[in-house]
């Protein structure tokens, strides 16, 4: 039998671009396409201990609602809450069998997607 599973890094894209005051305030879709275009799947494996090139997954909200996947970056638009919807995601992933790993700095986020078997990571992973 083949294993299938995927690892997923889940980016609260939200929370990552407010981490650092580099103006992102004045427009929220912009900067969010910054770092979208900013991560490296290839990187991430490393900097994270990965066993694969994962799947990154951003979840946004807000005024950054309209901020499109890319080649590397798979973008899903949070109808309400983004918490709501990582939650969602991770558990999506996690009932395939898959690791997931969340980044987010937003401590009851952390434990949510901690008890789905989520491990999670602060922004700093995706902003360096």
């Amino acid at each position: 039998m083949t294993d299938t599973s995927q690892t997923a890094v889940i980016v609260d894209a939200a929370n990552c671009v407010g981490s650092v005051p580099d103006g992102w305030w004045r427009d929220r879709a912009g900067a969010t396409r910054r770092l979208r275009d900013s991560i490296s799947p290839h990187e991430l494996l490393h900097t994270l201990h990965l066993n694969a090139i994962p799947v990154v997954v951003f979840v946004v909200e807000g005024r950054a609602r309209d901020v499109e996947s890319s080649d590397v970056v798979r973008v899903i638009d949070a109808p309400g809450s983004g918490d709501d919807t990582i939650v969602h995601v991770v558990e999506q992933f996690t009932a395939q069998g898959n690791d997931v790993v969340v980044v987010t700095a937003d401590r009851g986020l952390r434990s949510r997607v901690s008890s789905l078997g989520a491990r999670t990571v602060g922004p700093q992973t995706v902003r360096s």
